[in-house]
């Protein structure tokens, strides 16, 4: 049987490039060798290569995603495991670019790669399908408002955040009207659109959910118990959080959180991994964000999922490159 060539794509323009070598890592070390040969590609601003068996960089060739070999040979990819998170991975500009190369790979299209890594048009989309979110204000650089108008419509305390969804840089929770300032400086700093959103008050949960040989499912339902205001980026990435799953919420609630995390990936048209955040208020589950290319080096929440769904780390990584061959 002839292997097929596997790329594990990793890295990224953002500072979660880190984060993505891990989970790169983690996907590398995870693919079966008897099914296939695995190579670990890495996309930085500056450099794309693809890193030999004795870990010497290769160039890619952008031309056709192909890599150089030492013997004058040209490496072609069967298929790409996407892995990077943020920039330009997440968030649709590398999908576009193999759609137009004709590179198979992982997870989401182009379109929903970019739909989703837009905060406010994901949930205008879901709402749409009845999903509820919390109320919030859309900014674009240059609009002015007034505290007095945020206060009024949305009440104290408000998150406000970069539109883009990446890693939770440029996020803060605001309690006092004189911080709102500060913190829409702030989201801009990373981003021309800001989302200003009514904090909800409830058990905050993050669903993994995926296409599994032919039906969507639910890996795992985590509640999220931050140490500080709210899950941020050192909460996220340097363990500034306790995570527990299954979350300690009833089987009413857990069914309709359930219920509401496929509606959201099907209503999306989405594919492969995806993650997505509610705050659990009263019983109903409000969408916060989803994230098509979440974090899977071994501290992250997906595998922790699948260990205790039972779904081994090697039958998750072969089930998303089997869906991308057959592209």
């Amino acid at each position: 049987m002839h292997k097929k060539n596997v790329a594990v794509v990793m890295g990224g323009y953002s500072d979660e490039y880190k984060v993505s070598l891990k989970s790169g890592q983690l996907i590398f070390d995870s693919l079966d060798r008897e099914i296939y040969n695995a190579y670990k590609v890495v996309i930085l601003k500056d450099e794309w290569y693809f890193l030999d068996e004795n870990d010497n960089k290769k160039p890619i060739n952008k031309a056709d995603f192909s890599a150089n070999l030492e013997n004058g040979q040209s490496l072609k990819f069967d298929a790409c495991f996407n892995i990077i998170h943020g920039t330009p991975g997440e968030n649709g500009i590398l999908q576009a670019y193999w759609d137009a190369v004709g590179q198979k790979y992982t997870g989401c299209g182009f379109y929903q790669s970019a739909l989703t890594f837009n905060k406010k048009d994901t949930l205008a989309v879901l709402s749409k399908y009845g999903i509820p979110s919390a109320k919030s204000i859309y900014l674009r650089k240059g609009e002015e408002i007034s505290d007095d108008k945020i206060v009024e419509e949305l009440g104290l305390p408000v998150f406000v955040k970069p539109n883009q969804s990446g890693s939770s840089l440029g996020i803060s929770k605001v309690k006092e009207k004189s911080e709102l300032q500060m913190a829409i400086e702030m989201a801009y700093k990373e981003d021309d659109e800001i989302l200003i959103e009514r904090a909800l008050k409830g058990i905050e949960v993050s669903v993994g959910v995926l296409d599994y040989r032919g039906e969507v499912i639910v890996l795992g339902i985590t509640e999220i118990i931050p140490d500080k205001e709210f899950f941020d980026y050192e909460a996220k990435y340097e363990g500034a959080s306790q995570e527990i799953t299954p979350a300690r919420i009833d089987d009413e609630t857990t069914k309709k959180v359930e219920e509401t995390a496929i509606k959201a990936y099907k209503s999306l048209g989405m594919s492969g991994f995806s993650r997505s955040e509610f705050i659990i208020v009263d019983g109903i589950p409000y969408l916060l964000e989803m994230n098509t290319n979440p974090g899977f080096s071994p501290a992250s929440i997906l595998p922790q999922q699948a260990k205790i769904y039972g779904i081994s780390i090697q039958d998750l990584c072969g089930s998303e490159v089997e869906k991308a061959l057959k592209k």
